[in-house]
């Protein structure tokens, strides 16, 4: 059976491509053998066309750059299969309407190409907006103020080694968690739902599209106004660079309280609200992620930020110590508009550190399950359709060990890790990949987080002097299992719809190419030095990157350690692990949903702390917007709240790429 396809050539082709009678919801339920007799049709319908890869490829290219920029605002990466799924259909439609394309694409190839837009726009930016981003700002120094880039070929390598790492090692989990156990992979789920509402409503489908583009036109408007560099002589006439400020003191206006001072020219100034960041961002992008974050944790990252700028903060500026090494007396906070990153990060890291390892301790049953499902899990059964249709065992053991030695020796010649810790490394994130994709598929949780922050604290004690071995060696675990995970929520989505997966999982690994391209290039393009993430003056960072700003702070305790730590710091770090942990236990199971919706959220709480001000305080606009919106008409904000949100954050980043690129030009 060839894998690659010919699209469909005739209407009695299309008419054979239609979608299935039977819903993706009712799919959920059916056995291995049931759905080999009635859902299967991935032999016949074409799937994995030219068209549709490249189109998911160019769209994965595109969406990358959304992630990469809305990863280095908040640490999150944002899925986008459902977004490619309008957006190609939307698309299609119009190819077709001009003349473009002779046929429509089939509702497998859509999935197909949702899946390598997936892949290219999800699986291969995680390490950039964590430890690349932290290796960054930790290369800064007196004669780098800006810090130094990786050379281009090595993070080329490393980020499509690991995608490819993570995208090999979830072979041997798709049929034990999707076939056998069922698993339902939500956002999986979900895809698959909208990809047969499009093609049992069309007009539906253009009219989410259109929203789309309008928000996303609209979002493109902002970087001009807010990051293009007006010519010189455009800016000193009107005495500014850009045509409207990043951010307004409107909480100055109103005279809000602030409290403690500052020194300024030497002197001790009284503090205003914007001297602890508590400002007003001009860029909707941290509003649009709200909306789709949800405002149980938009509250809680605004509580953090209040928590911040009113007593952590202020107790940090008081906070003075004489270093033993250096005999200079050093502040805990030596600025209000660095408190985010000097006492907020050794508060909000611990209680996001606790948190996700008491959730990680729960998941022991989950691998438990997860290794007892891999056993006869392979594709050598006697069963011929298994044999024809899942991947091959041998696909997994070559990828396996070509991608996984690729990345033992990029970080034994780049990062010094020894080659010893690089394959303990690669073993290590097999297993904990099965956790990551096992709490997926049962949650929709991935968590990578914690995650790589177990593989920080097991290096902190193997390599505890290098921090770039830390870094690294977690970036390899957390990386590869987002990858995987995505990887199988996309299989999920085939699996509702009766694709064949040794197709998809083709789809899947050519989009991990153009995704490694697009992140690489938007990485140097957006952030040209680390003041970009660090601020300069009194200016908040355009890009915090508190991903990178977490897995930095548990780098560097390892190669400080803590004894070598101001004492307030060392103090906050007890707290937080002591409040994160108690919040971790009020997410347990046991613990009824109906009050754990109303429990604090260790990670917007943390979130708030490392962040500064505007970006909480945007994302719950955003997030008591979607609450209004969804009270007032639920089927109205289900419909065209995610296509909204989605095309803000698409116009604001790629036209953020775009004024990144006018500007470097402009020198």
């Amino acid at each position: 059976m060839p894998l690659l396809q010919e699209p469909p050539a005739d209407q009695a082709a299309i008419d054979a491509a239609a979608p299935l009678a039977i819903g993706p919801d009712q799919v959920l339920d059916y056995d291995e053998a049931r759905w080999y007799a009635e859902v299967y049709r991935g032999d016949d319908v074409p799937q994995l066309t030219v068209r549709a890869v490249l189109l998911g490829s160019g769209l994965g290219f595109l969406l990358a750059f959304t992630n990469l920029y809305i990863g280095l605002k908040t640490g999150w990466g944002l899925g986008v299969a459902i977004t490619a799924s309008i957006l190609a259909f939307a698309l299609w439609n119009v190819l077709q309407k001009v003349g473009l394309a002779k046929t429509p694409m089939t509702i497998l190839e859509t999935n197909c190409m949702q899946s390598t837009a997936s892949s290219a726009g999800y699986a291969t930016g995680g390490t950039m907006v964590s430890a690349i981003s932290a290796l960054l700002i930790l290369s800064v120094s007196d004669e780098r103020p800006g810090g130094e880039h990786l050379p281009w070929p090595v993070l080329s390598l490393w980020t499509l080694a690991l995608a490819a790492l993570g995208t090999c090692i979830a072979i041997p989990m798709k049929r034990s968690m999707i076939n056998r156990d069922r698993l339902k992979f939500p956002s999986g789920t979900a895809a698959a739902v909208t990809l047969q509402s499009l093609y049992s409503a069309g007009d539906e489908a253009i009219r989410k599209a259109r929203a789309l583009a309008i928000a996303a036109g609209s979002g493109a408007l902002f970087p001009l106004l807010i990051e293009w560099k007006l010519p010189g002589p455009i800016a000193k006439a009107l005495g500014r660079e850009h045509v409207i400020p990043a951010d307004l003191p409107v909480f100055d206006w109103i005279s809000l309280p602030a409290r403690g001072q500052h020194l300024e020219d030497g002197k001790l100034v009284d503090n205003a609200p914007s001297h602890w960041t508590l400002v007003l961002d001009c860029n909707p992008v941290m509003i649009a992620a709200g909306a789709l974050v949800g405002l149980r944790v938009a509250i809680w990252m605004t509580l953090g930020g209040l928590l911040l700028a009113y007593v952590v903060g202020p107790m940090g500026f008081d906070a003075a110590w004489e270093n033993p090494i250096s005999g200079d007396t050093v502040r805990a906070a030596s600025q209000p508009w660095k408190a985010w990153k000097e006492i907020g990060i050794w508060f909000g890291v611990p209680i996001m550190v606790a948190s996700g390892l008491v959730a990680f301790g729960t998941q022991a049953p989950a691998l438990l399950r997860a290794v007892k499902s891999l056993a006869g899990g392979g594709s050598g059964d006697v069963d011929p359709r298994v044999a024809a249709t899942e991947v091959p065992m041998s696909w997994f053991i070559g990828g396996t060990v070509v991608s996984g030695a690729a990345v033992v020796g990029i970080a034994a010649v780049s990062f010094g890790v020894p080659v010893g810790y690089g394959v303990l490394a690669v073993a290590l994130t097999f297993v904990l990949s099965l956790v990551a994709c096992r709490a997926t598929g049962e949650s929709d949780i991935t968590p990578v987080g914690a995650m790589g922050k177990l593989m920080q604290l097991t290096y902190g004690v193997l390599i505890p002097q290098s921090t770039t071995a830390n870094l690294m060696t977690a970036s390899i675990t957390a990386s590869s299992a987002g990858s995987a995970a995505d990887l199988l929520n996309d299989l999920k989505s085939g699996y509702l719809l009766g694709a064949n997966p040794r197709r998809q999982f083709m789809a899947q690994f050519a989009g991990i190419f153009s995704g490694t391209i697009a992140t690489v290039v938007g990485f140097y393009l957006l952030v040209p030095d680390a003041t970009v993430m660090t601020g300069v003056g009194g200016q908040a960072p355009p890009f915090p990157a508190p991903a990178a700003q977490a897995w930095k702070a548990v780098a560097e305790v390892f190669k400080m350690g803590i004894e070598n730590m101001h004492p307030m710091h060392r103090e906050a770090m007890g707290w937080g692990l002591g409040v994160g942990t108690v919040l971790g236990l009020l997410e347990l199971p046991m613990v009824p949903a109906s009050l754990r919706r109303w429990l604090p959220s260790a990670t917007g709480l943390g979130l708030g702390l490392i962040l500064p001000f505007q970006y909480p305080l945007s994302m719950l606009l955003g997030a008591v917007g979607a609450a209004l919106w969804t009270r007032k008409d639920a089927k109205q904000a289900d419909d065209y709240l995610v296509p909204m949100a989605a095309g803000i954050i698409a116009g604001v980043s790629l036209m953020g790429v775009l004024v990144a690129i006018l500007n470097t030009i402009a020198g």
